[in-house]
């Protein structure tokens, strides 16, 4: 997943965590050993704010922050103020262990993050033996929820968005697709893999299934392959980087055919760039959780509340953050107000493991509730372009 925070305000928006929600509604950036005191709740916050992947981990961050911000300032959870304790793992495993591990010994009861999928795996695997309450917003691998019950997302999954767009293929009668993937990302691969088995199944032919080295930037070689077998529409589950320069290649091939695509194309418009033009675009479909132009009165509020806050619209990854958040705190909440359990031991951490199992949080991003794994029941959003803007074309329940 991508997410489209201008990258002109990362610095200017750090600056307003750091001064407000960071340190003051939120109760600084990192705490004693000793956990909290009687009258906070102290959660981790993690994720890659700064390196390559930095701009996902922030616009995460400033979603969750702001959720905790609200939270704060209508009296907090029982009686009591979140206190945010934030680590930078810099977008790398061993880091993220190691700030997984720090958050432990600062004595968080639940953590939002990670945040991209190799490090969240690597975090996954730490937590089982602590059964720390963890809410990934966005890491899509597969593995991510395979390690112990304790670990959930708000996202959709790799297989499960080939699996959607392959039967919306179906469902719009396409009979032949053609499908050009970055064959060095697992992201890409993954759903890719996932929209070809699931193709086959609903009687639709993949005509030909190209695939592409990282860091490339021509793929008219792929794209001509592609176009010489006349599919009613190509599948590019890629990054928005890629995904616009592989449609802008094509129109200039002659391909005047439907693209398709998954999440990773939710900055292809809207940000900083126009990675394809709007004619380019026109008729194209993806597959994703948010997009600022849909008209749903809470969606609306929260984008009122994150440009008040950050003078920027949110993307995918900054509502994915706050409905991380969401979940992490109802079901903290719930632990709260039943009050069995001790603050910070290990029922209390099952307690809220056993809360965001069978709680339900209406988030941004969907109503989200869990059925017997960390993976969440959902709805998803199928986006098209039409007259040079993203809207919604479809919502698809999640099952």
């Amino acid at each position: 997943m991508n997410t489209n925070i201008s990258r002109r305000n990362f610095v200017k928006a750090g600056a307003v965590a750091g001064m407000g929600l960071g340190l003051a509604a939120c109760g600084g950036n990192s705490g004693s050993s000793d956990g909290s005191s009687s009258d906070t709740i102290k959660i981790g916050l993690m994720g890659p704010y700064t390196g390559d992947v930095a701009q996902y981990g922030l616009a995460c961050r400033y979603g969750a922050e702001l959720y905790v911000k609200q939270v704060n300032s209508n009296g907090g959870i029982n009686g009591k103020q979140i206190e945010l304790d934030t680590q930078d793992e810099k977008g790398d495993a061993t880091e993220a262990v190691n700030v997984y591990n720090k958050l432990v010994e600062d004595g968080v009861v639940g953590i939002i993050g990670d945040v991209t999928s190799t490090p969240t795996i690597a975090v996954a695997q730490a937590s089982v033996k602590d059964n720390m309450p963890c809410v990934t917003p966005s890491a899509t691998a597969a593995d991510v929820i395979s390690y112990g019950k304790n670990y959930f997302r708000a996202c959709i999954t790799d297989p499960y968005q080939g699996k959607l767009m392959a039967d919306f293929a179906a469902d719009q009668g396409y009979k032949t697709v053609g499908v050009i993937y970055n064959q060095g990302g697992d992201y890409e691969q993954g759903v890719a893999d996932a929209f070809i088995e699931e193709a086959g199944k609903k009687g639709v032919t993949v005509s030909d299934s190209e695939g592409y080295p990282s860091g490339a930037t021509d793929f008219n070689s792929q794209l001509t392959n592609i176009i010489a077998t006349n599919p009613d529409a190509i599948f590019s589950p890629n990054y928005y980087q890629d995904d616009g320069k592989i449609v802008t290649q094509a129109r200039k091939l002659g391909y005047t055919g439907v693209f398709m695509g998954a999440d990773g194309w939710s900055n292809i418009v809207g940000g900083d760039e126009e990675y394809a033009s709007a004619e380019d675009l026109e008729g194209c479909y993806y597959d994703c959780s948010f997009v600022s132009e849909n008209e749903d009165e809470k969606v609306q509020d929260f984008i009122k509340a994150y440009k008040d806050e950050y003078n920027d619209t949110p993307s995918n990854f900054c509502a994915l953050g706050y409905d991380a958040a969401m979940i992490l705190l109802n079901a903290i909440e719930t632990v709260e107000k039943d009050g069995k359990a001790t603050y910070g031991s290990d029922d209390y951490k099952q307690a809220i493991v056993d809360a965001v199992a069978s709680g339900t949080a209406n988030g941004v991003t969907g109503d989200i509730s869990y059925s017997g794994t960390g993976d969440p029941v959902k709805s998803t959003l199928i986006i098209t372009f039409k007259g040079g803007a993203q809207e919604v074309f479809k919502t698809v329940e999640g099952k």
